[in-house]
């Protein structure tokens, strides 16, 4: 591998990439909450409209606590999140 001006380059199938522009593409793709923070696996969050449970007729009511699970970044950000236990649904 070698620099050519701000791009990698590999010698053997000559593939060139810039090693700047992936650390922007992911900081673009971060799942920020409306206050412009990162939302990270184990963050807590405050539910703030009533949410429809998957494959369920229970909803989570508004002001519920939950932690995120998982963060999944694909057309529409998705956060899976384990609601505390005793709250009323």
């Amino acid at each position: 591998m070698y620099q050519d001006q701000d791009n990698l380059v590999c010698p053997e199938c000559a593939y060139e990439w810039n090693p700047t522009q992936d650390a922007i593409e992911a900081e673009a793709n971060a799942v920020r909450d409306i206050n412009g923070n990162k939302l990270e696996q184990g963050d807590k969050v405050t539910i703030i409209k009533d949410l429809k449970v998957k494959g369920s007729s229970s909803v989570v009511k508004i002001g519920a606590k939950a932690v995120i699970k998982r963060v999944t970044v694909a057309k529409d950000h998705q956060l899976d999140c384990k609601v505390e236990a005793g709250v009323k649904c």
